[in-house]
């Protein structure tokens, strides 16, 4: 887990770096414009980042699974390289298909002005101000969204329908709630991702994407760490210690 964990934070480092650097520049400059490269380097990151995501949420699902239904071969089961087995392929997959998706929108054609409907270069804001007939590219999107985010949320739903069974084998409430709470930060995190995502591309209002943007790229890498922390037994002794600190002073 703290394998999975330390790529999901080197990721949200990257994710935030992509997006926030621009709106802060927007917001003290009031300079909305970006060049046609920037705009294309920017998608490509977010997409590279945003597929990462995806796969490692999946892997974190697995290792769950692993740890609950197999917890006395879960060592074996979990080695190093099967950890690595599967971080490498989820950020070479992801760049796989940022690189296709960004070229298909590099053949677009566009005004020499194109008023983008979002704060950063979001793959459904450039179809959308697109001159171009975008229907094929939209057939390639759905189909790239079936595998590239029903896949992995499958996979999510299907490891924790087995842990939920195994969980419920166990005779005790305190063992099953105990069990079962060590999951309660990756489904905390897969809900505000997974939601964040969906509302954002199944939504017609230019508003409505503005909001859920802001939650995808700010607020879930932003929640992902205080999350995690929490389930962080020394953490939570050490804020208990400092709160109990303010109170006797």
């Amino acid at each position: 887990m703290y394998f999975f964990l330390c790529n999901l934070s080197i990721l949200d480092i990257l994710y935030v770096s992509t997006t926030l650097p621009k709106l802060i520049y927007i917001s003290h400059t009031g300079d909305h414009v970006i060049s046609y490269t920037g705009c294309l380097a920017q998608l490509y990151l977010y997409l590279l980042f945003c597929d990462t995501e995806d796969f490692l949420l999946t892997a974190m699902a697995i290792d769950r699974y692993a740890a609950i239904c197999f917890p006395l071969h879960y060592t074996q089961i979990m080695s190093k390289q099967f950890c690595v087995l599967l971080a490498f392929p989820a950020w070479f997959m992801a760049s796989v298909n940022a690189s296709s998706l960004t070229y298909l929108v590099h053949n677009l054609l566009f005004s020499d002005l194109v008023e983008i409907k979002n704060f950063f270069c979001d793959l459904k804001a450039l179809i959308i101000g697109s001159i171009s007939d975008t229907t094929s590219l939209k057939t390639f999107i759905l189909v790239d969204a079936v595998l590239m985010g029903a896949i992995p949320s499958g996979l999510i739903f299907t490891s924790y329908v087995c842990i939920i069974y195994t969980v419920l084998k166990i005779k005790t409430s305190h063992g099953r709630w105990k069990t079962f709470s060590s999951c309660s930060s990756h489904i905390t995190i897969v809900v505000l991702y997974f939601g964040s995502a969906m509302c954002l591309y199944l939504t017609n209002s230019a508003k409505q994407d503005l909001v859920f943007s802001m939650m995808l790229v700010t607020l879930v890498p932003i929640l992902n760490p205080l999350v995690y922390s929490l389930r962080n037994k020394d953490i939570i002794r050490a804020v208990k210690r400092h709160t109990k600190t303010r109170c006797l002073l």
